[in-house]
């Protein structure tokens, strides 16, 4: 069996040629201006449409990381296009992106896998899934040395999401390694442009207090809404397991930002989750 997952969305979300990648992955980084940060990133939310809309807001989050010493990368995304229960690991080989190969940290996979529960090795969901592979390129230009772990959520309640984290916790807790989770998420979808920013600035303020319940409620209450809201409220939880005490939003837009067409926009949203530096600056 290949155990190298190829580009499902290369060369409609962004480039397939290496060149025009990097040259774009540069500008949008360039562009994104961050403040400076003596703070220890340890999450990220980070939207998954094609970078002509979002690639510009997902470099903010990207900026803050560069050149940090991550040892493994968890992806968590949502199931597009299969619907199923509990979680799907891609749990060996590689993905491949026109930049290269990202490695999977087996270590890691193999270890949760032991432990059963709500995570599953799965890799036909995986094969056609956007919203872990557009967070790669990225990652690829501002990071030098990493694996990865990727998730992707079938059914994205709240209870799954606690199950994801406490069974990732159980191992990452012992763990040596240096770890960054970003959950992959786009917000609301084909709203009028005012609306669609109202029922942003729900997900937006959860964010910068960094307030789970609250988040929690918004989502199941349908006061907002989120593709990837299990992906973001696991994220936030897995962040705050790692230390994380608050949360900073650095850049909203939608996709009628690009086209001019405020009809009916996406929205898209970069924070990052953050806690202060220790003096060994390792992480669980």
């Amino acid at each position: 069996m290949n155990f190298v997952r190829e580009p499902a969305v290369s060369g409609m979300f962004y480039p397939d040629n290496p060149t025009k990648l990097r040259k774009d992955i540069e500008s949008y980084l360039g562009n994104a201006i961050v403040p400076d940060s003596a703070e220890d990133v340890v999450g990220m939310i980070s939207p998954h449409a094609g970078y002509m809309y979002s690639g510009q807001v997902a470099a903010y989050g990207f900026r803050m990381i560069a050149k940090r010493p991550y040892d493994t990368v968890i992806l968590i995304g949502p199931s597009h296009r299969v619907y199923f229960e509990g979680v799907a690991l891609w749990n060996k080989g590689s993905f491949e992106t026109p930049l290269g190969r990202v490695d999977i940290d087996e270590e890691i996979a193999s270890e949760i896998m032991n432990i059963g529960g709500i995570i599953k090795p799965n890799m036909d969901t995986h094969k056609e899934e956007h919203s872990l592979e557009v967070q790669l390129p990225f990652l690829q230009s501002v990071l030098d040395n990493f694996e990865i772990l990727p998730l992707i959520m079938g059914i994205q309640t709240s209870s799954a999401c606690r199950k994801l984290v406490e069974a990732m916790f159980q191992v990452l807790q012992t763990s040596k390694k240096r770890y960054l989770v970003i959950g992959s998420t786009d917000l609301s979808h084909y709203y009028p442009d005012a609306e669609a920013k109202k029922l942003d600035n729900v997900v937006i303020r959860r964010l910068e207090a960094f307030d789970i319940p609250g988040m929690i409620e918004a989502i199941e209450t349908g006061r907002t809404e989120a593709c990837g809201a299990g992906p973001v409220i696991a994220t936030m939880m897995l962040a705050e397991k790692f230390g994380a005490d608050h949360c900073r939003v650095l850049k909203y837009a939608n996709s009628g930002d690009v086209s001019g067409d405020k009809s009916g926009v996406v929205g898209y949203v970069s924070a990052v989750f953050s806690r202060k530096l220790q003096n060994e600056q390792r992480m669980p």
